[in-house]
């Protein structure tokens, strides 16, 4: 675990970022005043009966604040920038020196619908701070994502679109230790009812995926595990890693989606909050705001140890 308060070049950091986000803060602040007045101004106004001259005072404030916001966006940019490549990247090294974030990047969509994890293909579809390197024998990478499929809905007025969730959190992926060639699922029961549709669909049909009634029954009441090879199945979800499984799920804060595709083991975390995210009204000095992401990565990188994928088995290297 990386200690923020004990770590002297992340403070250093931190002190020297500090100065930029009070500026930026500062700026913000100012600009939204000005937006607020310019509004205020312009209703209050227009109840008194004098809707022209208000509209047209409101409108010196309110304009005056956007191009506030407007010429602080490049600051802001790399003020948010700076947090996750100089301090993210900078926690990361001092965990393993083999990892790396990169803001910009992330899993791509072709990748995230090849897991076979989602019942839905995406409409819109974003991912961000892709985090990758080595724990042991084993690269792994892990990302932030958010995809979304849309449905339209007829109202009186017209058609209206609407967007849901189809997964928010981060997926992470990792060299498994053991070659296989089919696919296995591990789902939580709960979510097992909506996704008939999903596997009708997919690469594999449904009664290729047969159900896996394993010898765990913990692991059973907790995933419904599918297998295009029963067989396969117990080689991968051995006793020991389906115990391991379980403890990472309780540590987790929601329950978790396992897929083993192309050798390559995926699991999908469920997060509302937006992790790497550098704040603009709340002080960078509360180590308790970063460590909140450093508890986020130790638990991506811990994954490797904790599901034993350092283990190489027969010729697997």
């Amino acid at each position: 675990m990386v200690a923020v308060e004990s770590n002297a070049t992340l403070q250093n950091l931190l002190a020297s970022l500090e100065i930029q986000r009070k500026k930026i803060s500062s700026t913000q602040k100012k600009g939204y005043l000005l937006i607020a007045l310019g509004v205020v101004v312009g209703v209050g106004g227009s109840i008194l009966g004098q809707p022209v001259i208000a509209i047209i005072a409101g409108l010196i404030p309110f304009i005056y604040g956007i191009v506030i916001h407007y010429k602080i966006a490049d600051e802001l940019k790399a003020y948010k920038e700076s947090f996750k490549i100089e301090v993210i990247g900078t926690a990361l090294k001092s965990l393993d020196q083999s990892l790396t974030i990169e803001p910009y990047n992330g899993i791509q969509c072709d990748e995230f619908e090849n897991t076979q994890l989602f019942s839905n293909t995406p409409d819109r579809y974003s991912t961000e701070d892709l985090v990758k390197g080595n724990a042991g024998k084993t690269g792994f990478y892990f990302a932030e994502i958010h995809a979304e499929y849309k449905t339209k809905v007829q109202t009186k007025n017209g058609t209206r679109t609407e967007w849901h969730t189809i997964f928010k959190g981060i997926l992470f992926a990792a060299d498994f230790n053991k070659n296989f060639n089919g696919v296995t699922l591990a789902k939580p029961r709960d979510i097992f009812g909506s996704m008939g549709a999903w596997f009708s669909k997919n690469l594999f049909s449904f009664s290729n995926k047969d159900v896996v009634t394993l010898e765990n029954l913990e692991f059973n009441n907790a995933f419904i595990t599918h297998a295009t090879d029963q067989v396969e199945a117990r080689y991968i979800l051995t006793p020991s890693l389906m115990e391991r499984i379980l403890r990472l799920n309780q540590n987790a804060q929601n329950t978790i989606s396992l897929s083993f595709i192309n050798s390559r083991m995926y699991i999908a975390f469920p997060l509302d909050r937006n992790y790497f995210e550098a704040p603009i009204f709340k002080t960078l000095l509360n180590p308790e705001l970063l460590n909140q992401d450093i508890v986020a990565i130790n638990f991506m990188y811990d994954i490797v140890k904790e599901l034993d994928l350092n283990t190489r088995i027969w010729g697997k290297n």
